[in-house]
């Protein structure tokens, strides 16, 4: 159903998708005092600031569903663990959840990622400077994935630019437009990259164990679940690792913090997460009418939480908009969404973020921000600076 605002109605008229890409801070303080549920046209549906509505949004799969037709990733790679809720979301997510818990995620990964992150910036160390998203953050996310995947014969390189095939198709339908054929042949030789794996079934390997288990996955459900996994464990954790990098150089004290007790580091990560969420809106679908608050949802309404908005309520988080490396509740932010569709991949990102900050200061001394006008992170769902600036000592 499409939805019809009424006079009692909260909204955001105002508001436009130019302002929450630049800087929706103040936009959704704004919001969140006056109508933490509100109407915003420019979305096309409600936008959710406050914590304690964000939870309850995201908790109550009944009441607000991600299984819906308009459901843009749904439409370019077909129903997986992203777009499905109750049994069906269990069967498809179980078999690739259970290898990322955080023992097996440590005993797998964490020879490869501190190998490949410590490759990464001794490559970057003699030049004295360099444009950290690109030539690290993004570098390291994609080697991870196409790492867990194990597809053999498939390079990085190549997992990119199916991903960007993917992204490329969700943003032109998200606008109302068709998929470009770019996509569909990148599904197409994905599919029989995963085919392939299945078949090899080779040790380890991630997909012909979620193909084998007892939830019976078909192998399209596999390749589905497969460009799922690109979309989380790479435009996130690139974010996820710019973002991160960001706000200890811009804080030249919580930097020094982080520099005398390394063990600072996680919690850094932590309060990097609540300050600016790399994934900063999670869509839900309203499955009836329902009130939130003040606000009166009808069934079929789009549900936007903003994870940005609920992470820097004043309510939960002191002093919301201050970066403090020593928060102690940074932990309570909701950059991996909660509910049934929490992150499963929250640990490995971590541990990519941990050990790429740690390599950086461990072999880039006096590592700062590059002259010019501090970058800034930008987006409307995926937020992160465009370039990443750096310089060091030689």
């Amino acid at each position: 159903m499409t939805a019809h605002p009424t006079s009692a109605d909260p909204t955001a008229a105002d508001l436009t998708a130019a302002d929450l890409e630049d800087d929706p801070h103040p936009h959704l303080a704004r919001l969140r005092e006056r109508a933490p549920a509100a109407r915003v046209p420019a979305l096309g549906g409600w936008l959710v600031t406050s914590r304690d509505l964000a939870l309850r949004v995201m908790r109550d799969a009944d009441a607000f569903t991600v299984d819906d037709p308009r459901f843009s990733t749904a439409r370019v790679v077909g129903p997986s663990m992203l777009s499905l809720d109750g049994a069906a979301h269990t069967r498809h997510r179980d078999p690739f959840a259970r290898p990322f818990r955080p023992a097996r995620t440590r005993e797998r990964f964490t020879a490869f990622v501190e190998a490949e992150a410590a490759r990464l910036v001794e490559g970057l160390a003699p030049a004295g400077r360099a444009e950290l998203r690109g030539e690290l953050a993004g570098p390291l996310a994609v080697a991870v994935v196409a790492e867990a995947l194990g597809l053999d014969g498939v390079d990085a390189a190549t997992v990119r630019s199916w991903y960007g095939a993917f992204v490329e198709a969700v943003s032109a339908i998200t606008a109302g437009g068709d998929a470009p054929l770019g996509a569909a042949e990148a599904y197409r030789l994905l599919t029989a990259a995963v085919e392939e794996a299945i078949t090899a079934s080779r040790p380890g390997s991630l997909l012909a164990e979620a193909a084998r288990d007892e939830a019976g996955l078909a192998t399209a459900e596999v390749v589905a679940n497969t460009a799922i996994l690109m979309f989380g464990g790479i435009d996130t954790t690139e974010g996820m690792i710019a973002n991160a990098a960001l706000h200890l150089l811009e804080n030249p004290d919580q930097l020094r913090l982080v520099r005398q007790d390394r063990d600072l580091l996680p919690a850094a990560i932590e309060e990097s997460l609540r300050l600016e969420p790399s994934a900063s809106v999670v869509d839900r679908y309203a499955t009836r009418d329902t009130a939130l608050g003040a606000a009166r949802v009808r069934a079929g309404d789009l549900v936007r939480v903003s994870l940005a908005g609920a992470n820097r309520d004043p309510a939960a988080f002191p002093d919301p908009d201050r970066f403090d490396v020593r928060r102690r509740n940074a932990a309570d932010h909701l950059a991996f969404a909660h509910g049934p569709h929490f992150c499963f991949g929250a640990h490995l990102a971590r541990l990519e973020t941990r050990t790429a900050l740690a390599a950086l200061l461990d072999r880039l001394p006096g590592l700062r921000l590059g002259s010019g006008r501090p970058p800034r992170p930008h987006g409307l769902v995926f937020r992160k600076p465009p370039r990443l600036d750096v310089r060091w000592d030689g």
